[in-house]
């Protein structure tokens, strides 16, 4: 077959077509909230060396970027010539992977007339994985849960009972999290026939040769984009709460451009520290490419030649590279800040085309406990998610309530109130939350979470921007800090709350930072803020 520009393209649209069914399965027919409702997952068509090639359109940016990284491990200990159909690997080392325990990583051989032509890979969410889950004043990996080193779920379709049995009895909703494993394996076997069919359908051997064409033509864009940046040295420090006050953490990120390469090091970052506070350099690295990708590259499907052009490093023993057992569970709360990091820094190479910094990072509501349901004591945990502002952008205001950098869903409050023992009592815009500019950031939202449950509960809300706001750019004033409120006085909220029934706690998001002048914005537009309540 001749792959020309024509054919690449239906190819490459019918494999992220296979893909995206397998993530409707994954969708539609897992057990929990944090994948069902708040889409805490990816789906990923990998070549027989582990590279990108393809992956669900709606995927997390911190899992497309680590999944290949994990599946090159699987491929190290188990290599691609003892693979048989019907095996599937899992981990959940955050080393290798996603950057803490809750997230599974699994993939499976993808295998066409009796040749391993790719891997399928998944990556989810789970809704516990045992251990003091999210806990601020956790200090090693061990008190965090389960640890999943790289083992076979299943052995030419024979699952590891021993496996299974240990995760059912370590994990406070079995149900759930194996019902979200089967989900997982479901979207393999989906993949595998959907690539499969592809080939079949096109008389081609293997992924081969479209794979090799898709990588290259977005690595020969992404060489063309970082050229298009001006060479030099680009550095921005970008400030991050910590779990002691007295002394915040300190984001160092130097660019380095040089011709059609892109450096990023965090050379002088502060030390990993003894909370969880800590993300391991492969989450640093997906989230920092992720930042530059959105810049320079955003129309291109994302795959292995994306980041082939740049490179990403930190110190050993940073608290964006940290050594092992250090706690990570809070990796995103820091780890999404490196997009912050890496626009502050792109934005002095290209002040016109960055936007201001976001709410971030994503605030999740971890919750655990007890309750009487049908006459029995059961265990409930779950995680859900509520979004602050995007940062105003260059020409457009910022969007309000945006995920960013990740993209999970808000889970909807009418599920939340039916699957666990709580009511939400508010949940509204926080008006006038997004710095002031030409063009103005957008607004975070306001959220009052009460607790029903007779026997009260656990609940844990690791806050950021308590002291450091969404800085503005160009002109543009700061977004608003956050707040966290217990029965209506301010708490710091880096610690677990034992809550009792009717406590109320509610999470003040902020808003993104301001673009551009706040003299020079559209008068009309200044009278539809005041019309909005956000002047």
């Amino acid at each position: 077959m001749i792959l020309d520009p024509i054919t690449i393209e239906v190819l490459w649209t019918r494999l992220v077509s296979a893909v995206d069914e397998a993530a409707l399965t994954l969708h539609r027919t897992s057990f929990s909230t944090v994948v069902r409702e708040s889409h805490d997952y990816t789906c990923m068509v990998l070549d027989p060396a582990g590279r990108a090639v393809a992956q669900a359109t709606r995927s997390v940016p911190s899992f497309i970027g680590t999944l290949p990284m994990s599946a090159r491990a699987f491929l190290e200990k188990y290599p691609a010539s003892t693979w048989r159909p019907g095996d599937v690997v899992m981990s959940n080392d955050p080393w290798i992977g996603t950057g803490h325990l809750p997230d599974l990583t699994i993939a499976a051989p993808i295998f066409h007339k009796g040749v391993l032509v790719g891997l399928a890979g998944v990556i989810a969410h789970m809704s516990d994985i045992g251990g003091r889950r999210r806990a601020p004043d956790n200090r090693d990996i061990y008190e965090e849960g389960l640890q999943i080193p790289i083992l076979k779920w299943r052995e030419e379709g024979r699952q590891n009972e021993t496996l299974a049995e240990i995760l059912r009895r370590n994990v406070r909703v079995p149900d759930e999290v194996l019902g979200d494993i089967h989900a997982m394996v479901g979207a393999t076997e989906k993949m595998g026939q959907g690539v499969a069919a592809l080939l079949g359908e096109y008389g081609l051997p293997d992924l081969a040769a479209i794979g090799g064409e898709i990588i290259g033509r977005s690595e020969a864009a992404m060489r063309r984009a970082i050229a298009a940046v001006p060479d030099g040295e680009y550095q921005a420090t970008t400030m991050v709460d910590s779990f002691d006050t007295d002394r915040p953490l300190k984001m160092v990120c130097t660019i380095s451009v040089t011709g059609d390469t892109m450096a990023v090091d965090y050379a002088g970052s502060s030390p990993q520290n003894a909370s969880p506070l800590n993300s391991v350099l492969g989450y640093t690295r997906a989230y920092s490419t992720y930042a530059l990708k959105c810049v320079l590259l955003p129309d291109v499907p994302n795959n292995e030649g994306n980041v082939a052009p740049i490179s990403i490093d930190a110190p050993e023993g940073s608290f964006l590279n940290p050594r092992y057992p250090a706690a990570v569970e809070a990796r995103a709360t820091v780890g999404h800040y490196t997009t912050s990091a890496v626009l502050n820094a792109l934005a002095l190479a290209l002040p016109d085309r960055v936007p201001a910094e976001s709410g971030i990072p994503l605030h999740g509501f971890t919750i655990r406990g007890q309750t009487q349901r049908d006459g029995r004591t059961r265990p409930f945990a779950a995680i859900f998610f509520f979004s602050a502002g995007f940062g105003a952008r260059p020409g457009l205001d910022g969007p309000d309530t945006l995920s960013f950098p990740t993209n999970v869903s808000n889970t909807p409050i009418e599920v939340l109130e039916a699957v666990l023992p709580v009511r939400i009592r508010r949940k509204t815009l926080r008006l006038g939350s997004g710095g002031a500019g030409q063009w103005r950031g957008g607004d975070g939202q306001s959220v009052e979470v009460e607790v029903v449950n007779p026997e009260g509960a656990n609940m844990v809300i690791l806050s950021q921007r308590l002291r450091y706001p969404p800085l503005g750019r160009q002109g543009g004033e700061n977004g608003a800090l956050e707040r966290v409120l217990l029965n209506g006085e301010p708490v710091q909220g880096e610690r677990p709350f034992e809550l009792r029934q009717g406590d109320v706690f509610t999470l003040e998001l902020p808003g993104g930072g301001g673009f551009g002048d706040p003299t020079l914005r559209n008068p009309a537009l200044v009278a539809q803020d005041l019309a909005e309540g956000r002047g």
